[in-house]
């Protein structure tokens, strides 16, 4: 499963973009595919891992997890 990291993410709008580990390249992310209990956002610097997916808008990330320190 990738990872990365979290480099833009609008609250209000509840989406983002991750930055790859392993590229240069980044990926939007939603807020509804962030697995958590409650309140599910995401904040700026935090590392998560994700599968990728390519919808019509390009690629995207699936089943977010946040990587505990």
């Amino acid at each position: 499963m990738p990872t990365g990291t979290v480099s833009h993410y609008n609250k209000s709008k509840g989406y983002g973009f991750i930055r790859e580990d392993n590229n240069t390249a980044e990926i939007f992310v939603h807020f509804s595919e962030v697995e958590m209990a409650g309140y599910k956002e995401l904040e700026i610097g935090q590392r998560i891992s994700y599968e990728c997916k390519t919808s019509d808008r390009g690629p995207c990330a699936v089943n977010v997890k946040i990587i505990e320190d």
